[in-house]
């Protein structure tokens, strides 16, 4: 296991592994762990640096699975892709998962609820060394939507990633460890998204490395609706994801948790030739 945090010359491409039946935009088609050990494996190829795999839906509405089902999903896939030398991530709120991932070669927690879901999962991260997301959360997808209630949405996330900041490293967490997300679509409209996209370098300056998770949400399907107000399906939003990945890049985002790593990969390589003014 390499530990500390992924570092590039760029920024980081994060590909997206969900072995569950019912995410937003690709739910069950890695469900089986031979599936997703396979996606992972070519996630990588197509570029990706880090794999995030995660056993349990988190899009608006979704209904929480039982910890022992999180574990028989994740933890498989883990042990088989980090034994293949993959960089994998976990995707959970559950301090047990988290352990168990780490155990099995996680090199990352990425814990949507920045704490909040499981008050264990600090001390777990702390004790484990490894990296973690602390993703600005209001409540679980269930009641999610009622909470985008802000009145200067970056200002907010701002403050309020701030206070989690300083809640886990009064746990143990190391400054080193810490990568902030601003959560975006999780207790946020688009209009909100937008606001804090064009908000990463005020993000920036609380002084730790920015995780940017825009792919496939349904703000971007919305900007690109068709003539009669259909949103666009998640599956192609692909291309405005790339896009988004390109300017995240370019504002300073340390890394982009995205489906479709191939575009994306590119993007962020084009983004890093830019503020270089070209060349290798």
């Amino acid at each position: 296991m390499k530990m500390g945090l992924p570092r590039e010359e760029r920024c980081l491409v994060m590909g997206v592994v969900n072995v569950t039946p019912d995410s937003f935009s690709d739910g069950g088609l890695w469900f089986d762990e031979s599936a997703a050990v396979r996606h992972g494996l070519e996630l990588v190829q197509e570029g990706a640096d880090l794999v995030d795999v995660g056993g349990e839906s988190t899009r608006p509405g979704a209904a929480r699975v039982p910890l022992e089902e999180e574990l028989a999903r994740v933890v498989p896939v883990i042990r088989a892709l980090s034994g293949e030398g993959v960089r994998v991530s976990v995707d959970t709120m559950r301090a047990e998962v988290a352990k168990a991932a780490v155990e099995a070669g996680a090199e990352l927690v990425n814990d949507v609820s920045g704490g909040l879901a499981d008050p264990e999962m600090p001390r777990v991260v702390a004790d484990t060394g490894v990296p973690y997301v602390v993703m600005h959360w209001r409540g679980h997808s269930h009641d999610m939507d009622s909470r985008a209630v802000y009145t200067d949405v970056v200002t907010e996330v701002r403050e309020e990633l701030a206070k989690r900041v300083d809640l886990v490293l009064a746990e143990g967490v190391s400054e080193s460890q810490i990568v902030l997300d601003p959560g975006l679509g999780f207790a946020k409209n688009a209009e909100h998204n937008w606001a804090l996209l064009n908000g990463i370098e005020e993000l920036n300056e609380l002084g730790y490395p920015l995780l940017i998770g825009a792919s496939r949400k349904r703000f971007l399907g919305r900007l690109l609706a068709d003539s009669d107000g259909t949103p666009r399906p998640f599956s192609r939003s692909d291309h405005a994801t790339t896009a988004v990945t390109a300017l995240a890049a370019h504002a300073g985002a340390w890394c982009v948790r995205v489906h479709e790593v191939g575009p994306n990969a590119d993007a962020v390589r084009v983004a890093a030739a830019w503020k270089r003014g070209g060349g290798r």
